[in-house]
């Protein structure tokens, strides 16, 4: 007797050891560095793709309309867990299923983008991380200001029609009045129209570029920093953006906030509710300097920025 309930103890485990569980990752645009860091976090956790996960990717290429058709297909896999970024993916997600888990990551003002009811509880099925990425985006072109005190005309590359876009507008106004510069729109929905962006630029004799927060614009960092370059005009974004050679960056460690994603998923495949995990805001903001790229554009980096940041690139 005893025997054979060890014996179906013992099969049950091994039944339970061998499940593989499928995540989904739903994405914007593709940003190979950040994945890489989810896939670590996830293997730091004991998950590893091909043996105990399997990860299903789908890729909008830069085309927000197509998420709603892409989250289906990944809810039609029967997933465990469903990771996307952006603002436009976790509302796709929750269109396609109500009850499978979703973990975000870094979504700008989750709460006044009604991804969820609060940061704590969120309620739902979407638990993750935001980012308050307005806020990100003027204080860019208050470094910038600051770096560049002369610089009266700067451009602001955004993906056109974002949710985020009047937040940002209302916050870069603060600064526009406070360090008297203007600020010019320059769109970009595919890595197409970047080139007649900076054109455009020209024309209007803009003297420095802010990047605002989209994964479309972080996946062509490379070919968005070599266009200031080449057009000599100083670009503040984030840290990818300065390692890719843009002269400034500011904001969040993106890659190390889906490394945290993976903490999410690890708790909603054992059980936790995602409703019950509180959302999280990152606590710690990054400067990076280009020093390399400042010297190219014959600029000089005040002392005042130089010892404050966290990683100058020489």
């Amino acid at each position: 007797m005893g025997s054979s309930i060890l014996t179906a103890s013992f099969g049950a485990f091994a039944q339970q050891a061998a499940k593989v569980y499928r995540i989904g990752f739903l994405g914007v645009g593709k940003a190979p560095g950040r994945i890489d860091t989810l896939r670590a976090g996830l293997r730091d956790l004991g998950y590893v793709e091909g043996k105990n996960i399997i990860i299903e990717y789908r890729w909008a290429e830069g085309s927000s309309e197509r998420l709603p058709q892409l989250a289906v297909e990944l809810v039609r896999l029967n997933i465990d867990v469903l990771v996307t970024h952006s603002t436009g993916g976790p509302r796709a997600a929750r269109q396609a299923s109500a009850s499978i888990p979703i973990v975000m990551v870094a979504v700008g003002d989750a709460v006044a983008t009604g991804l969820v009811e609060s940061l704590a509880p969120p309620g739902g099925n979407i638990t993750g991380s935001t980012i308050l990425g307005p806020q990100l985006v003027a204080k860019r072109l208050e470094m910038l200001k600051e770096a560049l005190p002369h610089v009266s005309r700067v451009a602001l590359l955004v993906r056109p029609n974002i949710p985020s876009l009047p937040s940002i507008r209302k916050e870069m106004e603060t600064v526009v009045r406070s360090r008297k510069v203007e600020v010019q729109e320059f769109e970009a929905r595919h890595p197409k129209d970047l080139e007649a962006a900076f054109q455009g630029m020209a024309r209007s004799r803009i003297e420095a570029v802010v990047v605002s927060e989209h994964p479309a614009l972080t996946e062509n960092a490379g070919i968005i920093a070599k266009l200031a370059i080449n057009h000599r005009l100083p670009l503040a974004g984030y840290g990818e953006f300065t390692e890719a050679g843009g002269m400034l960056g500011y904001g969040v460690n993106f890659p190390e906030l889906y490394r945290r994603a993976a903490y999410f998923v690890d708790r909603v495949l054992k059980g936790a509710r995602p409703g019950d995990l509180p959302v999280e805001q990152p606590t710690k903001f990054e400067l990076v300097v280009n020093v390399k790229t400042a010297k190219a554009l014959g600029i000089t980096i005040p002392q005042s920025i130089l010892v404050r940041a966290d990683r100058v690139i020489e």
